[in-house]
């Protein structure tokens, strides 16, 4: 029997504000608890949950002391984020040369015909 495997490409793409927010269920913790542990206001945890403000190195170390995870781990997801982000707009930009290249193709094609 043969196995074949499948890469998975995911069509959606995850903030580390996500493992922020399953790490403040498991614990039971407020954006407002969590954001005074880090010395930050809510609405900049709202920001980093939601995948609005970047996590740089100073929130990765103040993550890794409250959350329990890395500094590296953070900068690695927040890393992985941006390009997956930066990719998808790449994508959508270029969606709209196929559209615009598929009719140019098509009015060359009639225009072929039409001088046959």
């Amino acid at each position: 029997m043969i196995e074949t495997t499948r890469t998975f490409t995911p069509d959606w793409v995850s903030p580390p504000g996500d493992a922020i927010a399953d790490l403040l269920e498991e614990r039971d913790w407020t954006q407002a608890q969590l954001a005074e542990r880090l010395g930050y206001t809510t609405k900049h945890i709202s920001q980093l949950i939601n995948g609005k403000a970047p996590i740089n190195e100073e929130t990765a170390l103040k993550l890794e002391r409250v959350m329990g995870s890395t500094a590296a781990f953070w900068l690695r997801y927040e890393a992985q984020y941006r390009a997956a982000l930066a990719k998808k707009e790449e994508e959508n930009r270029l969606k709209g040369w196929t559209s615009w290249l598929e009719s140019l193709t098509s009015q060359r094609i009639d225009e072929s015909r039409c001088n046959s």
